[in-house]
């Protein structure tokens, strides 16, 4: 099969034929249609993420595919069933294996980019938002980097549940599809007034933060009462400092979200969410933004465009182009 390998850390990656993969115990082999890309993969490529594969690897965390082989006792899933599966990587590839728990049937109307792009991006947001933060219909949710894939899900959901949605983003043109998604609020990081101006709005009651540095350090001033925070990654390259006396004095909770890791500690948990957030899509017809699809053969430019942050949308690999 044919897969986009990284060699060296930092490098490039290159495609090369390599045997296909085989799985293990309770595992299945899935052709891959579609394989959506996510800013982990770039750090991944940089060594710089949580998860650190041995040298070689291929990167891609989530996939839709055709399973082909199945080594595991259980019925839920069969051959030539179309899923959508979180995997350790390999996504880059023509197949992949990924644990049977991971892999979920397609819904009926979903395109093979859409799945492939659907898991991660949602999957964080909805156990952020409903699980961890448990937001109530009514609340205002505060979006930031509300522009990239991952942000425009959070507004999306953000509305599915019933909160007034405050998207903040690096310029006015990206933040119309953040409004068409349902967010009732605008406003642009330079803004030198968007403390006062969320504030006025009624403040912040959960704030969903994929982007860290100086603008978490500013809107977080923007906090309520009893506020939640959700860092869920470091997007502007510079974690944040929380100052730690306003979290006291507004009696806040930051809530750490690492979604890969809630799926190895809470299997369940993380099923439930999955199969709940599929059937959300159902009835709300959620579905990413997809931006940028590209071949196989030229992933390396796909990840370069989630890593200059150009992408307004989610990056796909599409094997059949």
């Amino acid at each position: 099969m044919k897969s986009m390998i990284l060699r060296e850390l930092g490098g490039k990656l290159d495609l090369l034929n390599i045997p296909d993969p085989i799985p293990e115990k309770n595992k299945v082999l899935i052709k891959v249609l579609s394989c959506g890309l996510n800013f982990a993969d770039t750090l991944l490529i940089q060594g710089k993420y949580q998860l650190k594969p041995n040298l070689p690897f291929a990167p891609g965390l989530e996939v839709c595919g055709i399973i082909e082989r199945i080594n595991c006792t259980s019925s839920e899933l069969s051959l030539g069933d179309r899923v959508i599966a979180i995997v350790e990587g390999g996504g880059l590839s023509e197949k992949v294996t990924a644990s049977y728990s991971s892999c979920f049937k397609v819904p009926d109307g979903m395109t093979n980019n859409e799945a492939a792009g659907f898991l991660i991006a949602y999957g964080t947001g909805y156990l952020s938002l409903k699980d961890r933060a448990k937001l109530k219909s009514g609340e205002n949710l505060l979006v930031l980097g509300a522009s990239g894939g991952i942000g425009l899900t959070a507004v999306e959901l953000g509305k599915a549940l019933g909160a007034t949605v405050i998207a903040v983003a690096n310029d006015a043109e990206k933040l119309e599809k953040a409004k068409e998604l349902g967010a009732t609020y605008l406003f642009e990081n330079s803004d030198e007034n968007l403390v006062h101006k969320i504030k006025s709005i009624g403040g912040a009651d959960v704030i969903y933060d994929p982007v860290g540095g100086t603008l978490f350090e500013k809107v977080f001033r923007a906090s309520n009462q009893c506020a939640r925070i959700i860092p869920i990654g470091f997007a502007s390259g510079t974690v944040p400092q929380i100052p730690l006396n306003i979290v006291m004095v507004k009696n806040i909770d930051v809530i750490g979200v690492h979604w890969s890791a809630y799926q190895k500690f809470n299997l369940d948990g993380f099923r439930k969410n999955c199969i709940e957030l599929i059937n959300l899509r159902r009835s709300y017809n959620l579905g990413p933004l997809i931006s940028d699809v590209f071949p196989l053969k030229k992933s390396n430019e796909a990840l370069e465009i989630i890593r200059q942050r150009k992408a307004k949308g989610k990056v796909v690999v599409e094997m059949a182009i």
